[in-house]
């Protein structure tokens, strides 16, 4: 073989070799490629999932969102309890409950008649206060969506039938049925003339969730330890085990009160 031949035969093999060499960078570069578009699809795809997620967090944050809507005749400070009784009775019950709590729900299973013979009898007003700790506490929100419709029902004037109403039909605390408004609307038929067309539209738009949220946020700044707290005329007269609450003191400790 020539000398000329062997530097052509070489120079073919170099050039095929060269030639593979390029190619296999050519197939590298293409693979970190089609590696590097999927990891970007991936992290878009997280990033939209992740909008959405955070989206669908601030609409339900933002549920009770809106202006505060004061439903009438409420009282109080920044207009935050809905009252029962008359204006001119000297003594003041101010309770502070959750529609979920079974403890709301024993106490006033406890007490429901003796506050309301003292009140009609003009010797007790209440003001009542809504929070919304159970929603917290074990999600859901049948809290917030049973004080919206309890302060729809006292824009009725209808609220404290309404109120025991849904005491007594209390659910379980971990079942959440007060957040279906059909629910809430239903039990509003226990009530004479409380469903109505502007009823069962305050109910389903919501219309004192903001109210509802304000008013649970009062319960937290004032630093209460939980749900019931019961208050005489400013001072705290349930949950002491050593001296308990029964209806027959409540009665005295008004009677006494009203004295002073």
């Amino acid at each position: 073989m020539s000398e000329k031949n062997s530097e052509g035969k070489r120079s073919a093999r170099e050039r095929l070799a060269e030639e593979r060499e390029r190619q296999k960078a050519r197939d590298k570069k293409r693979r970190g490629l089609i590696v590097g578009a999927a990891v970007v699809g991936v992290l878009g795809l997280a990033a939209v999932v992740g909008v959405l997620a955070a989206s669908s967090g601030d609409d339900k944050s933002d549920s009770s969102a809106g202006p505060v809507v004061v439903p009438k005749g409420a009282n109080g400070k920044d207009q935050l309890s809905l009252p029962l009784g008359k204006d001119s009775a000297k003594s003041t019950l101010t309770i502070w409950e959750d529609f979920r709590c079974p403890a709301c729900k024993q106490f006033e299973d406890g007490y429901r008649s003796t506050i309301h013979e003292l009140a009609d009898k003009g010797q007790l007003k209440v003001e009542y206060h809504l929070a919304t700790l159970i929603d917290k506490n074990l999600g859901g929100s049948g809290s917030l969506r049973a004080a919206n419709a309890a302060g729809c029902a006292q824009d009725a004037g209808k609220f404290p039938a309404y109120h025991d109403v849904l005491y007594k039909n209390q659910p379980p605390e971990t079942d959440d049925a007060y957040s279906k408004n059909a629910k809430l609307i239903e039990l509003a038929g226990e009530v004479d003339g409380l469903v109505t067309d502007s009823f069962k539209k305050c109910v389903e738009d919501g219309t004192h969730d903001s109210w509802a949220t304000k008013s649970n946020k009062a319960f937290q700044d004032a630093k209460l330890q939980g749900t019931p707290t019961v208050e005489l005329d400013g001072k705290s007269i349930f949950g002491d085990q050593q001296n308990p609450l029964t209806p027959a003191k409540l009665k005295k400790m008004v009677e006494e009160a009203n004295k002073g």
